[in-house]
């Protein structure tokens, strides 16, 4: 049974880099050759791709956790660790994808193969022949790999397609996409037989052809929520023309202007932009004898703002005369303006602030801080030449002066990305 599955909230890492390497050139008659400790290789990036096959994020619901590729440590001879080869996920064209703490929006997948990088991995760390100078002829220092990129990120699926079908349920959307298009929706005489959108291609005798989706049934308070509001409304955000469908009939004891009203209205307040969509009504259910009164008065209450089409999904009546139009109408339709930025076009600007933050818990100093926290992860501290490095970087960075000034004393804790300290004063 296919399953559709239009959100998911997935957590990935990017490969960690591989480790600096320490050694020195062994050759014979050159008792103390220089360092030659390679670089490690960067680890491996977690990228998106956008495919057009795709039209569902269930993959995602299964395995929910990514981690890259990390890359190898760097070796003697100046030999460079390899790097870890890239992960490509394939979504489908359509989704949105946010970071899941802040709401921000990090890609939106447009076009087939389309590639947007995710988490990216972390570089090598550097082998001691990049620390050789003047005053160090022979450095025994290396870093560790940088840790790759994390994040939890939330994928939402946003159908593309030309025309969207929206109305209350059961008036018929399901049986006018099976009636005009290869799609076969479930159909029945019941509320809600549509609980997922389904996508048809209409291919007309000239030629022509376009994606229509059948958009769940919406009901009042859809905007805010109600029912499965916000999940199926969505859906109609990227469609270029809608077709509002009615059952004209009335049945149910429904009336079919005040269904008018109630949708738009919803879909006014979930997007004004939304709203002023092109839109065409499709009045249903014409093979039913109430409906040509209700019909009349559909008509005097649109007027001319908007076209309407008398169809019976029911027995085909007025559907390629309606297919015709859509068809006519779609090639002077824009396409809907995208408010998410491709990722390509996103401009990430420096964030001015605090370079690390001091919390004291009792005897115990918290340091927090990305930049120090990266430095911490690519110490090593086995090694004392990194340990001295890393007690100038906190000295640099005024870490030093910042933990006097919060009353550190001889023999206090300093804890930094995990890794705790002693503190001695010199």
């Amino acid at each position: 049974m296919f399953m559709f599955y239009d959100q998911a909230k997935i957590y990935v890492k990017g490969g960690d880099g591989g480790a600096g390497a320490v050694a020195f050139r062994r050759e014979k008659y050159v008792p103390e050759g220089g360092p030659s400790g390679g670089d490690g290789g960067r680890g491996g990036n977690i990228i998106f791709m956008g495919d057009e096959g795709l039209r569902t994020l269930v993959d995602f619901r299964y395995k929910r956790h990514y981690k890259g590729a990390r890359g190898d440590h760097g070796q003697a001879k100046n030999m460079s660790g390899r790097s870890g080869e890239d992960t490509i996920l394939r979504i489908p064209v359509g989704t949105v994808v946010l970071n899941d703490n802040t709401g921000e929006t990090i890609a939106d997948i447009t076009e087939h193969g389309q590639h947007v990088v995710v988490a990216a991995g972390g570089r090598g760390g550097r082998g001691n022949a990049r620390f050789m100078s003047n005053t160090n002829k022979a450095p025994t220092l290396a870093e560790n790999g940088e840790p790759g990129e994390e994040n939890w990120l939330r994928l939402e699926l946003k159908l593309l397609a030309d025309v969207g079908l929206v109305g209350f349920p059961n008036v018929g959307k399901s049986t006018i996409i099976s009636q005009v298009s290869a799609a076969r929706p479930k159909i029945a005489d019941y509320h809600f037989t549509t609980l997922i959108p389904n996508l048809g291609v209409v291919e007309l005798e000239d030629g022509q052809s376009f994606v229509m989706a059948d958009i769940p049934g919406l009901i009042e308070g859809a905007h805010a929520g109600a029912g499965l509001g916000h999940e199926f409304l969505r859906h109609t955000e990227r469609t270029r023309l809608l077709l509002h469908v009615l059952d004209i009939s009335g049945s149910e004891e429904r009336d079919p202007l005040e269904d008018l009203r109630i949708i738009q209205e919803e879909i006014r307040f979930y997007s004004p932009e939304l709203a002023q969509r092109p839109m065409i009504i499709v009045a249903n259910k014409m093979d039913i004898p109430s409906a040509e009164a209700h019909l009349q008065r559909l008509k005097e209450a649109v007027e001319d703002r908007h076209e309407i089409f008398p169809v019976s999904a029911a027995t085909g009546e007025g559907l390629k005369a309606l297919m015709y139009r859509i068809a006519q109408l779609l090639p002077d339709t824009p396409v809907p303006e995208i408010l998410n930025p491709p990722a390509d076009h996103l401009v990430t600007k420096a964030q001015l602030g605090k370079r690390f933050e001091i919390l004291k818990e009792e005897d115990l100093f918290l340091v927090v801080g990305k930049e120090i926290e990266k430095h911490v992860k690519m110490t090593c501290f086995e090694r004392e030449a990194s340990v001295y490095r890393f007690q100038n970087i906190l000295k640099v960075m005024g870490i030093d002066e910042a933990l006097r000034a919060q009353g550190i004393k001889e023999g206090d804790k300093v804890e930094i990305a995990g890794v705790r300290f002693d503190w001695v004063e010199e």
